[in-house]
């Protein structure tokens, strides 16, 4: 599938889950930008991250800016690719893994850590 489908697929699957986060959390999750991008840059693979990962979220969480030595504004990265293999080029499938781990990220962004995810299903 062309990247721009993917893209579009992808951005109406975040929008659908923002509208449903609780009315507290929708406009934390409008704070921070969603990028689409096909894969890993080089940097982030050279930090360690495998090839195939499906989302990354950088900069500093909410609510802890300036305590990090080189901060940097938060966003959330989805990797299409990476998304649509997991997937087996299932659309639905797609949409699915999208918003988990368009969800995973947010909450980085909101500052949970690992336990804190996967006891709200995020893992």
């Amino acid at each position: 599938m062309k990247f721009s489908r993917l893209t579009q697929l992808a951005a109406d699957t975040v929008a659908a889950a923002q509208r449903r986060l609780p009315p507290e959390l929708r406009p934390l999750a409008h704070q921070v930008p969603v990028h689409y991008e096909a894969g890993p840059a080089a940097d982030v693979l050279a930090e360690g991250f495998e090839p195939d990962i499906l989302g990354l979220f950088t900069g500093d969480p909410h609510g802890t800016s300036g305590e990090s030595p080189n901060p940097a504004p938060p966003q959330i990265l989805l990797y299409l690719e990476s998304l649509w293999d997991y997937a087996e080029e299932d659309v639905e499938l797609f949409r699915e893994e999208v918003r988990l781990t368009y969800l995973h990220e947010l909450g980085h962004y909101l500052g949970w850590d690992e336990d804190e995810l996967e006891q709200r299903g995020l893992d």
